[in-house]
């Protein structure tokens, strides 16, 4: 069974209520789904066909596999997961709070104050959300994520972390090792870090690509496992031999960020969303 974490961490609610008088104040709104119903004790299949999930999220499903990355990563319903930066979007989190609402817990590591201002706009609206929608969201707990500035779960107390395209962006800001120290000290003996990134090129160096939003598998792997942990499987669930990883800005050209706006939109559409590698690690 999982660890509980203490009702001393933040209550998300009352952070919500703040956050939402914030956002009032900057006229920035927050529209709930049209639904904000999940079906009790769900399957993570069900979840993610429910229709409390938004349509732009649901439109990523078919590059991100969501429900055969959380099999694969091992999740159950009476697991802690701590997912790292979540977003307002929430696409992992529409599927994970819910499943977990009843006998797991599902915390989101989100900004910190020294976050940039867009970065702080974005969980002022996460926290909005989670206000808006109690009966899905309610029970997420919210804490601080920035390198290991923080702790994002009481020490040993996690069956899962998690973070979802977000390695590069460490890596290229020297975070990384800070990063890992958090998950490493959040998680159990024995706790899994599954990591999903972009995945580089084998034949170019890390550093000629640091800057494209690629990571070299082996690459990332040393990494990981030099902070304490040890890979135990890898998936080809997100993989996509179409990308060439090869362009003008780098993995934002394709969808859905689309750096170049609509030129060669067709070509990166029939392209998809990047290669990417999908990972589990377990905590030495």
């Amino acid at each position: 069974m999982p660890t509980r974490m203490p009702r001393s961490l933040s209550k998300p609610l009352l952070a919500a209520a703040l956050a939402l008088a914030a956002l009032g104040a900057t006229g920035c709104t927050f529209a709930p789904a049209a639904s904000a119903q999940a079906p009790a004790h769900a399957s993570l299949a069900a979840l993610a066909a429910a229709p409390h999930r938004s349509p732009g999220n649901v439109a990523r499903d078919r590059a991100r596999h969501p429900v055969e990355v959380l099999e694969f990563f091992g999740v159950q319903p009476d697991s802690t997961v701590v997912e790292i930066l979540p977003g307002s979007a929430g696409y992992f989190m529409e599927i994970l709070a819910p499943y977990l609402r009843e006998r797991g817990l599902y915390v989101a590591a989100s900004r910190d104050a020294s976050a940039p201002e867009r970065y702080l706009a974005d969980h002022r609206r996460l926290l909005a959300r989670l206000a808006a929608e109690p009966e899905l969201y309610g029970r997420v707990r919210v804490t601080q994520f920035a390198a290991d500035r923080h702790e994002i779960a009481p020490a040993g107390s996690a069956d899962f972390v998690l973070t979802f395209r977000n390695l590069h962006n460490w890596i290229d800001r020297g975070e990384v090792e800070g990063a890992l120290r958090a998950f490493h000290r959040a998680l159990k003996p024995g706790g899994v870090l599954g990591v999903v990134d972009h995945r580089g090129r084998d034949e170019l160096p890390q550093a000629a690509q640091a800057n494209t939003g690629y990571v070299r598998q082996d690459y990332a792997i040393a990494l990981i496992e030099r902070a304490g942990f040890r890979l135990v499987a890898a998936s080809e669930i997100n993989a996509n031999p179409r990308d060439t990883k090869d362009y003008a800005e780098g993995v934002w050209t394709l969808p859905p960020s689309y750096r170049l706006g609509n030129r060669d939109r067709a070509r990166y559409d029939a392209i998809g969303e990047s290669d990417r590698f999908t990972l589990k690690f377990v905590k030495r």
